[in-house]
């Protein structure tokens, strides 16, 4: 799973797909972080997007890096943290949140991944999968 996180936190942007009403829906995100041996996203619960994955919580991640040619997809269900631990952590590690968000809101959501498989693609290589 770490290797999954540093290539996330590598690429800078990643790129989350949902579902609403049997159409994907994909995003920018940013947030990445490892907390509790999981691996967490952040997103506000006032969002289209926090609906979406109270409704369908399967989601797959893509992103890219350019300086290697690899790229990642990670699939999985993601799974709402309403503990503040989760979300100090999370803001702790990005906080130019803190001025949109805070652990004491009622909008501030942090997500983990399970029943996840990430890939990693390379055009010259085998794919590498880790699985949590």
């Amino acid at each position: 799973m770490k290797d999954v996180y540093d290539f996330i936190k590598k690429c800078g942007t990643y790129y989350l797909a949902t579902v609403e009403d049997g159409q994907p829906r994909n995003r920018p995100f940013g947030t990445v972080n490892i907390f509790d041996n999981k691996l967490y996203i952040q997103t506000g619960k006032s969002k289209d997007v926090s609906k979406q994955i109270q409704k369908n919580p399967k989601v797959e991640i893509c992103c890219f890096e350019g300086s290697t040619g690899q790229w990642l997809r990670l699939a999985g269900e993601l799974v709402r943290d309403d503990r503040r631990e989760a979300k100090v952590d999370m803001l702790e590690h990005y906080p130019d949140l803190k001025n949109m968000y805070s652990a004491d809101d009622d909008n501030t959501e942090v997500l983990y991944f399970k029943n996840a498989v990430a890939t990693i693609y390379s055009f010259g290589g085998a794919p590498k999968v880790v699985k949590f």
